[in-house]
Parts: structure tokens; sequence; C-alpha cells
């Protein structure tokens, strides 16, 4: 047996970790979308800025307060999350589905990297792209409006989660589709609706029955009210709740992912 298949079979049986594959996997992603930063970091914030710019002038001085908040400080830390959760999930599953169709994703398959470690890999560049996304946002949002995180750890905590969570279900999604067709069928039928309708734009007490229990099955939600929490002090429910439900919807998420990888599910023929 070769050095390198008995250096896999122990890292899968006895659980020694590829440290220096781990290591070279993640700093490929993360350098992946810092190259084209225009593309993957510039244009999501400008596409941010427009959103508060546009639902500034045509609703907010007609709109009121939403939950004792004026509506663009309501409306800013949802904005926010949803383009940190938009910027994590395209990293992992442009990543996975550009390498399905361009041939090379046997240049991961190939080095002896558990399951786990090729997930921690992936999510470290979607997260790393949420986190920076984050950032420069909420410092626009206190420069600009003067709006400065109340509870900057749960902020921070509900960032990391939702990207970790997007980043998940980009990976699962990217393994899933076999060609960009079917990426974008996901991210326009099921990312995008889950973002729009998890209470962004507006209070989720003001929807009638059937949509509010509806909107409470969406996790995204509880991302999107947790980041409100930690920005604003407002939120539609209780942010330890959202923390223990947003927590089991990344173990579970990125559990399937690790099983796919584990299996070469769609990856290997």
């Amino acid at each position: 047996m070769s050095d390198i298949a008995s250096y896999d079979q122990g890292t899968r049986r006895f659980g020694r970790v590829n440290w220096m594959g781990l290591y070279t996997l993640c700093q490929r992603e993360v350098q992946r979308f810092m190259n084209v930063w225009t593309q993957t970091l510039l244009a999501p914030l400008v596409t941010a800025g427009l959103f508060m710019v546009i639902f500034s002038i045509a609703i907010g001085p007609r709109r009121g307060d939403v939950m004792g908040m004026p509506f663009t400080t309501f409306i800013a830390p949802g904005i926010m999350m949803m383009t940190v959760i938009q910027n994590a999930f395209a990293n992992t599953s442009s990543s996975i589905v550009i390498a399905k169709v361009q041939g090379n994703i046997v240049d991961t398959l190939m080095p002896p990297l558990s399951g786990g470690e090729m997930v921690i890999g992936y999510l470290a560049g979607g997260i790393a792209r949420g986190l920076v996304v984050a950032l420069v946002i909420a410092l626009g949002v206190g420069l600009v409006l003067g709006i400065w995180p109340q509870h900057p750890l749960v902020m921070l905590v509900f960032v990391l989660l939702g990207a970790a969570f997007l980043s998940g279900l980009g990976l699962v999604a990217g393994i899933f589709s076999e060609k960009f067709d079917q990426m974008a069928a996901i991210t326009n039928f099921i990312v995008t609706p889950l973002a729009f309708l998890s209470g962004t734009f507006y209070s989720v007490s003001a929807l009638p029955p059937g949509m509010y229990e509806l909107t409470h099955v969406n996790p995204i939600f509880y991302l999107i009210d947790g980041a409100r929490y930690g920005m604003i002090g407002v939120s539609d429910s209780s942010p330890l709740l959202g923390f223990f439900i947003a927590l089991a919807a990344v173990v579970a998420i990125n559990l399937v992912g690790w099983r796919m990888f584990a299996r070469g599910y769609r990856l290997k023929a």
C-alpha cells in the first residue's frame, strides 16, 4: 500500500487530521473570492446600498416606525444579513459547480482529505466572505446612518451562523447540481424566496395567520431576527431560541454535505 493510501486510510479510520491539506483548501477558497473582489465583495455592497436608498426614498417617509424604530433603521440589519447569506451560498456553490463543469473537481478529491475536512475547507471560504461583507456593511451603516451594533457579540454570532448555514446549503446545492441551470434554479426558487420572505423588510408580527406560522419554520428568519437584535436591540422572537434553531440548522445541513463528500455523491464518475 502506498504512503498516501496508508495516510488516507489512517485519516479516515482513526480521525487524524490532514492539517496541511485542510489549510491549503481553506486558503484556496478564501483567495478564490479575494482575487475577484470587485465581483464578490464590492458588487454586493453596492447592491445593499441601493436597497437602502430605494427603500428609504420610496417607502421610508410614509412607512412610519416599525417596532419602535425608524423604517430605515429597522431594515438595515435585514439587508446586511440577506447580503451575507447570499454571498456565503454563492461562494461554496459556485466553487463546486465550476470545478465539476470544468472537470477539475478531481484536484480536490484526490488529496487525502476526509469528508469532514472538505466541508470545513469549503465553509472557510463562505464564512470568510460573509464576515467581510457583514463588517463592511455594518461600518457603512454606522458611518452613514449612525447605527452601531447594540449587542456586537450577538450580531457576530448570528452572522457566523448565517454564513455557516448558507455555506453548507451551497455545498449541498453545488454537489447536487450537474450544470449551471440547476444551480440557478435552486438560487431563484429556494434561496432567494427564503431570504426575502423572512422578515428582512417587515416585522412578521404584521403577517396574517398561516404566513406567520410558515415564516417561523424558515431558519433564515431566525438568522435575520437575531442579527437585528444584535444591531438595533429589537426582535420578533427570542434571540436565544433563534440561536439554537440556527445552530441546529447549521449542524444538519453540514452533516448532509459531509455525507455527500464521504460517499462521493455526484462527484466521482
